[in-house]
């Protein structure tokens, strides 16, 4: 057995002194490994969590600044003066308005703030300033408003005809053109008529004179494109993100650590049958495979684990029950002709004038054929363990080597048969045997795909294990059907119990232990014919005869 501890070829030799590397345990690597990953997927969450926060938090004053403005805008284009588009007060914020002059019209917001209000006056949307040790962002915004001016002061026109005579002036007339009255005229010297006529005219000239005054008092009404300049403390915000970062900064490590230490206990709790098991498995020895670990019941992988170790140590007792078996067995085969051969020399050796030379001759010769036989029975079994038995595949006529054997054995049937009556002076005196009969007239036609060899194999060990086993007839069938090659070899014999049906084709089996071992066979016959039938996609199985002994029936896919 090679070395596990010898250095691999071409690999680089450690260096003097350093010790073997080892791997961390599982129970290590997969706590590890889940930390590192929850670390990583809490990383990444932060990072974006940090992002949108801030992007959403930067956002919330500029907002609320813009709102601030857009409000003072509606109220100054609705009519609203400055001061009361600007008035109200909020924490944190301030709005002033602006001429096209720069001149400051009005602020309003925080106290402390209106006071640095003129600070704003040239800040533009987005900008950032710093009041009363703060930062704040500002908005700005233009208001298209009406503005009226006062018209200038001018004199009232004077009416330019009197309606009346003064006193003065008829008293006058009066004296110096006395004497030329008429005596029919008005002796007061108004005349009515007149009057009203210089009453109309007089009138005229009142609302002529108003109309002027009314139009020279009209408002001058002109256009002014105002700005309004709000601004909103981001403090707040910058605080809630701090808090934000400062809360996952402590969270995310306490849940790593309580994740790891839970991983760590999870673990190790799920992988301690497991080490149980490794600590029992590890103690099971070639001595005692009959070991077996406990089941902890239940359908999980630990449960399944040790079902299936179980029924590995089933199985590797049972493949050491029977190698020991076959070991036996084979060593008790191959022990029984090496005696005989050993037993039959020593006497020649000690005795030679007792062993006759032919029959010695006779005896070593059909040992040797018993043990060749063996011995390639063997070397089959163990090709087929292994899984190097080669197979020629090729087309093969099932039915000649059938034919064949079905000579061979009558041939040796009647051979077998005038040997024993040779061997009796009075054959019907002692009843001799009359030669076993093969009947081969079920044969037909079938092809296989297979090596030519290997199938001979099979024929002929069922014919021989028919032909040992039967009282007077050995009958070979092979049929073509449904695809498949169906070949039956039955015997009258005593047949095979159903008990025994499958043990039959084990190792070294002989179901009549008290019989003769000349007769019953090596017990490997049925074994390779098994294997071989295996290997060639096929099946074999016995049953019961209608002749009254066993019947042994093979299947093998047909040739297309």
């Amino acid at each position: 057995m090679a070395d596990r501890s010898a250095p691999v070829p071409g690999a680089p030799a450690a260096p003097p002194g350093a010790r073997p590397r080892r791997r961390a345990s599982l129970r290590r690597r997969i706590t590890t490994a889940a930390v590192l990953a929850v670390a990583l997927t809490l990383g990444v969450f932060t990072l974006v969590f940090a992002l949108v926060q801030r992007a959403v938090l930067d956002d919330a004053p500029r907002s609320a600044a813009t709102s601030d403005v857009d409000r003072a805008v509606a109220a100054l284009e609705t009519g609203s003066t400055p001061a009361a588009a600007v008035a109200g007060e909020a924490d944190g914020a301030v709005v002033l308005v602006v001429d096209d002059t720069g001149a400051l019209l009005a602020a309003g917001g925080e106290d402390d703030l209106v006071e640095r209000a003129g600070s704003l006056v040239d800040a533009s949307s987005g900008d950032r300033v710093r009041l009363d040790d703060e930062w704040y962002v500002v908005e700005r915004d233009g208001a298209d408003v009406a503005v009226t001016a006062s018209p200038s002061p001018s004199a009232s026109p004077s009416p330019s005809t009197d309606p009346a005579p003064s006193a003065s002036a008829s008293s006058g007339r009066g004296s110096d053109d006395a004497d030329d009255l008429d005596p029919d005229d008005d002796p007061a010297g108004d005349d009515p008529t007149d009057d009203r006529d210089d009453a109309d005219t007089a009138d005229d000239a009142t609302d002529d004179a108003s109309d002027d005054s009314t139009e020279a008092a009209a408002p001058v009404v002109d256009r002014a494109s105002w700005s309004v300049v709000a601004a909103r403390s981001v403090e707040e915000s910058q605080a809630a993100a701090s808090a934000s970062l400062v809360t996952l900064g402590v969270a995310i490590p306490v849940a790593l650590l309580v994740l790891g230490v839970t991983t760590w206990l999870v673990v190790g709790r799920a992988l301690r049958p497991v080490e149980t098991m490794r600590r029992e498995v590890a103690e099971v020895t070639a001595a005692n495979l009959s070991h077996r670990l406990p089941d902890p019941g239940g359908g999980d992988e630990v449960a399944r684990l040790a079902r299936t170790l179980n029924g590995m140590l089933d199985r590797l007792d049972a493949s050491a029950t029977a190698q020991r078996r076959f070991v036996g067995d084979a060593s008790h085969e191959l022990k029984t002709p090496l005696a005989t051969i050993r037993q039959h020399a020593e006497v020649a050796l000690l005795h030679p004038e007792a062993v006759d030379g032919r029959a010695l001759a006779g005896t070593v010769l059909g040992e040797e054929a018993r043990l060749t036989a063996l011995v390639q029975g063997l070397l089959v079994l163990a090709r087929a363990d292994e899984g190097a038995l080669g197979v020629a595949r090729r087309p093969v006529d099932l039915d000649d080597l059938v034919l064949a054997e079905a000579s061979r054995q009558r041939a040796a049937a009647a051979a077998a048969s005038a040997a024993a009556a040779e061997a009796t002076a009075t054959p019907a005196a002692t009843g001799a045997a009359a030669p076993l009969v093969v009947d081969a007239t079920g044969v037909g036609p079938a092809r296989v795909v297979g090596d030519e060899g290997l199938l001979g194999q099979v024929v002929r060990n069922l014919v021989a294990n028919a032909a040992r086993h039967a009282a007077a007839t050995v009958a070979i069938g092979l049929v073509d059907r449904d695809g498949r090659a169906v070949l039956t070899v039955d015997d009258d014999g005593s047949g095979v119990a159903e008990a025994d049906r499958e043990r039959v084709f084990d190792r070294f089996v002989r179901l009549d232990e008290a019989r003769d071992r000349d007769a019953g066979g090596s017990g490997l016959g049925l074994a390779i014919v098994r294997e071989i039938v295996r290997v060639h996609g096929g099946s074999v199985r016995v049953e019961a005869s209608p002749r009254g002994g066993a019947r042994f029936v093979v299947e093998l896919p047909a040739a297309g």
